[in-house]
């Protein structure tokens, strides 16, 4: 049996810039032209990628199991489905970068204590997770001038989309931060961008490429490895740590803000324990809103079966 393969090793470039070209298809000639255009770029990519496919049913086979969020036993039709809504996510993160986004589509929930310590300039980690389209909350972020977001990213692939959304809008202020690993330098970093009010965006669905510590949580009623940095960062920085969530609802997303803890305590001896209680309450959050949207989970890897080592 292969060893499972490490999220980071995955290229995502050619779809990117499949997304990149169906992006002026839908600018010159609508939705409905993009769609059409859509469909054989994404069976193809369904068709010759058999890893894709098997993460896809993996993960729609669990979330109908633990949930009974579709209602029947996913098909293949619902894994197609899956990769198209993605791919439709990724066209609106261009649209909304580029300000082409209908906002009045676009609702929120839970954001008040948020935006509360925000106004006071209170900064704070923000856990996030691939689910719907985040972008939307960076573009509005921008829009109302409140709030600063710093993005850590652990691979060259996430950058190299960044850029390409940095083209769209060149004024975008958004900050990315690449890095492989959290040493002294990127704490120091880091904790110069809290104390100044601003917020650190963290996926906590993604182990970073040469993570040397995961802790294990039950999501979708099976173990899965998930990474300790978000937990670890907020513990040292003693800051607040929220989860920042965004779904398909109606005829738009509804973005979902929730504080996971006031404050991060990781007591001494006890600190494994600890995480994984924390990393278990933010697996339960990502399944309330996957439960509402289950096509919006867009991590197209063995997640469960994950390793973290990269070689």
């Amino acid at each position: 049996m292969s060893k499972p393969q490490h999220w980071a090793d995955i290229g995502e470039n050619t779809f990117i810039a499949g997304i990149w070209l169906l992006f002026w298809v839908h600018k010159l000639l609508g939705r409905w032209p993009f769609r059409l255009c859509l469909y054989p770029v994404i069976t193809v990519q369904w068709a010759c990628r058999p890893a894709l496919r098997h993460a896809s049913m993996q993960y729609l086979q669990r979330i109908e199991a633990a949930t009974g969020a579709l209602g029947h036993t996913p098909s293949w039709r619902d894994s197609l489905k899956h990769l198209a809504l993605f791919a439709e996510t990724m066209l609106d993160k261009l649209l909304a970068v580029s300000g082409r986004y209908q906002f009045s589509n676009v609702k929120t929930e839970g954001r008040e204590a948020f935006y509360t310590a925000a106004e006071q300039g209170l900064g704070g980690i923000i856990v996030t997770a691939h689910l719907g389209c985040l972008e939307l909350c960076r573009a509005m972020a921008e829009e109302r001038g409140q709030i600063r977001l710093n993005i850590l990213v652990h691979t060259r692939h996430a950058k190299q989309f960044n850029q390409l959304l940095k083209r769209l809008n060149p004024d975008n202020d958004l900050q990315l931060i690449e890095v492989s690993e959290v040493g002294p330098a990127t704490a120091v970093l880091l904790s110069e961008k809290i104390a100044a009010g601003e917020y650190v965006v963290i996926a906590g669905d993604r182990i970073p490429v040469f993570a040397s510590q995961t802790v294990h949580a039950d999501f979708l009623g099976h173990s899965a490895p998930f990474p300790v940095g978000p937990y670890i960062l907020a513990s040292l920085l003693k800051c607040p740590l929220y989860l920042l969530g965004c779904i398909h609802e109606g005829r738009g997303y509804s973005i979902h803000f929730e504080t996971l803890a006031s404050r991060v305590i990781l007591p001494r001896g006890q600190r494994t324990n600890a995480m994984a209680g924390y990393a278990a309450q933010y697996a339960l959050a990502i399944t309330a809103l996957l439960k509402r949207s289950p096509y919006d989970w867009f991590n197209f890897f063995a997640f469960w079966d994950q390793t973290h080592d990269k070689h």
